[in-house]
């Protein structure tokens, strides 16, 4: 029968590289990842199908043309994760210490702390930037380390209303009671 899809360039092994890929594959240390491309290349060099390949270790099959492509392009170094591109930071380190002394000096309109979403929007920022700064330092404004002092208007006149009831509790008049004890 003969083979269907793209024809694959052939897949031969040096003696150094078959001892190599071997080594990777049974190796209780290497990365697992690591391993599981030795063995797809193992296998691949034997001359069965990609889709044979996948299924005896039950992985996709685009999984095995991607390391039997990289094998044949760059031999052993192919198997190596290559390093990512990096995204380029959006954010500032001078952004991320205004957004720490607006969390710690200052107080929201309104409010008695700041939310991520009142943060983000008085920075111009993101609400998960915000999380992922208050994470990265710790910081949560929904707990209070300290006592608060209200910004009620009649704050003192309350307290010295509360303060008097303790001092000087009203006299509590009982009603006389028809139970005979």
């Amino acid at each position: 029968m003969a083979e269907r899809g793209r024809p694959k360039e052939p897949l031969v092994l040096s003696d150094e590289e078959r001892l190599a890929l071997e080594r990777l594959a049974s190796r209780r240390k290497s990365a697992q990842a690591m391993a599981l491309r030795a063995r797809i290349v193992l296998a691949c060099a034997t001359g069965v199908t990609n889709q044979a390949v996948a299924a005896e270790l039950g992985v996709n099959p685009a999984t095995v043309g991607k390391w039997r492509r990289q094998f044949v392009a760059e031999r052993l170094d192919g198997l190596f994760d290559e390093p990512r591109p990096r995204v380029r930071r959006t954010v500032t380190d001078d952004k991320v210490e205004a957004v720490i002394v607006k969390t710690l000096e200052e107080k929201p309109r309104n409010a008695t702390h700041w939310s991520t979403r009142s943060m983000a929007q008085a920075m111009g920022m993101s609400q998960t930037s915000i999380s992922l700064i208050w994470r990265a330092f710790g910081l949560q404004p929904h707990r209070a380390d300290s006592f608060k002092l209200s910004t009620d208007p009649l704050f003192v006149e309350k307290v010295k209303d509360l303060v008097g009831l303790y001092l000087d509790p009203p006299v509590r008049h009982e009603a006389p009671t028809d139970r005979v004890g």
